[in-house]
């Protein structure tokens, strides 16, 4: 039997496809892009996070731990979660990266939820359970499954198994994708079972690409291309909108333009939201890039100037 990491199933969603929809982060993607807003997703393997606002200073994970891997730093005052929180600082981690080997003992002793593994197996059978439950939701308000992550591509035969089970029930699948997937594996265990392709486009110029999400961007480029020729299925085009990355005039200009040539008729733009810092900070995840501020709408309209004659939503 087969089993996947998941690292979390998110129900009664509302922003990930149409109706109330059940969303599947898997573990795992191929780009590491340095505002990922899931940075808990990207790394295949299970993990710890730590979360200094929960956090009791207590120091039963230091006792638990077999691999003496935690350090909880002292706070000024005894039993104060804020100063605590400000002891570990941003970019702080109190786990040895290097030592721990996840296996989730600290977490199991932690009182307060300071501590907490991400990331758990579940079969196909187990994981078909989870998210019909949900069934009578999808039913009610046009909703399904959409399968997030992370990135679900990375996992075409056990989506093979997992999805024709869903298709039978009539469930809506929606995938979000980054776009860089094998083909041929995409084509055979994953296309004829989705209702819908949310596909992120991030750079247009390869070598920006590289150097921000750690991958060239010509499979991706050529995939979007593939998929929107098959017309296999309806594809929404979607761009984040990163500050001094991704909304620079060139780089938006260039995008306009790739999809104008393809006859694209709608484009997504995502305002930047800057949720994802924290959760990196609590997994000691390096951050290169930060950026505090949250999306305004002007800053958003400024970015869809460029795409005059393709609708935005």
């Amino acid at each position: 039997m087969t089993f996947l990491l998941i690292v979390e199933i998110k129900r009664n969603a509302l922003d990930d496809g149409p109706g109330i929809r059940t969303v599947i982060f898997f573990k795992g993607c191929p780009l590491a892009c340095v505002w990922c807003q899931n940075p808990e997703a990207i790394s295949p393997f299970r993990q710890i996070m730590y979360s200094p606002g929960d956090c009791l200073g207590c120091r039963t994970c230091e006792k638990t731990c077999p691999q003496g891997a935690i350090k909880i730093p002292t706070p000024p005052t005894r039993g104060r979660r804020d100063l605590l929180a400000s002891a570990v600082g941003p970019g702080v981690d109190p786990i040895n990266r290097e030592l721990c080997q996840a296996c989730g003992l600290c977490a199991e002793n932690c009182p307060s939820s300071g501590l907490r593994p991400l990331g758990r197996y579940y079969s196909v059978d187990q994981l078909v359970a989870e998210v019909m439950r949900d069934e009578p939701f999808y039913r009610n308000s046009g909703g399904g499954v959409t399968l997030s992550g992370g990135e679900a591509t990375l996992h075409p035969r056990y989506l093979g198994a997992f999805l024709p089970r869903l298709k039978e029930r009539g469930i809506h699948v929606i995938l979000e994708t980054c776009g860089y997937y094998h083909r041929p594996s995409f084509e055979q265990h994953l296309l004829p079972y989705l209702d819908l392709i949310y596909f992120d486009l991030k750079l247009i110029d390869s070598e920006e690409h590289k150097k921000y999400t750690g991958r060239a961007n010509r499979i991706i480029l050529d995939n979007f291309q593939a998929l929107l020729a098959s017309g296999a299925v309806p594809v929404l085009p979607r761009i984040p909108l990163i500050p001094g990355i991704t909304t620079s005039e060139n780089n938006l200009a260039g995008l306009a333009a790739f999809l104008r040539r393809l006859g694209v008729a709608k484009v997504a733009l995502l305002p930047y939201n800057p949720l994802w810092v924290t959760k990196a900070d609590n997994l000691g995840r390096p951050t290169p890039y930060r950026h505090s501020s949250w999306m305004t709408e002007e800053e958003r309209a400024k970015c869809a100037r460029f795409f005059d004659g393709i609708e935005v939503v």
